[in-house]
């Protein structure tokens, strides 16, 4: 691989990875089970909500993070590739109540937001707990500048609490 191309498309994504004190399974079930998604997918003080969700591959979901300041977040996406317990890839687009694709600055983002982001997510077993690993390709640096960085750490401690204590 080229050292330029290599180097561009990690400047171009986010990547985070967590060890997370819990089986893979478990936090592979957390990713695909609804009433475990809505417990922990969304920033401190916001809530999620699921007009539908269909976790499987070829299935989507609608949804809604409701922040505390009254702004609601409307998505929606595609899971392309679902293998259990290592391996999530889906979409997520900027939609509208209703379910509709709208630019990211209709919806009060920051024009500069992809209106669709690709999200990968890899579990990997480490002795009895989990190396979760997220790629989404959106800059990093806008990712940290419009919040959405920080609201993934946020949610991955929310995740890990809920695991540990299941």
């Amino acid at each position: 691989m080229v050292a330029g191309k290599k180097s561009l498309v990690l400047e171009n994504q986010v990547a985070i990875t967590r060890i997370i004190n819990a089986p893979r399974e478990l936090v592979f079930k957390a990713w695909t089970d609804p009433e475990l998604l809505v417990r922990w997918f969304a920033p401190n003080g916001c809530t999620i909500h699921f007009e539908h969700i269909d976790p499987r591959p070829g299935g989507s979901f609608h949804s809604c993070i409701r922040v505390p300041n009254g702004h609601d977040c409307w998505c929606k996406g595609v899971y392309y590739d679902i293998v259990e317990p290592e391996r999530i890839v889906y979409t997520i687009a900027i939609a509208n109540e209703k379910g509709h694709l709208i630019e990211p600055a209709e919806a009060g983002i920051d024009p500069n937001w992809p209106a669709q982001t690709i999200v990968t997510i890899h579990l990997e077993d480490v002795n009895g707990k989990t190396k979760l690993t997220l790629h989404q390709t959106v800059a990093e640096s806008l990712a940290k500048r419009t919040g959405a960085h920080p609201s993934w750490l946020q949610m991955f401690d929310r995740l890990a609490a809920l695991v540990c204590d299941c």
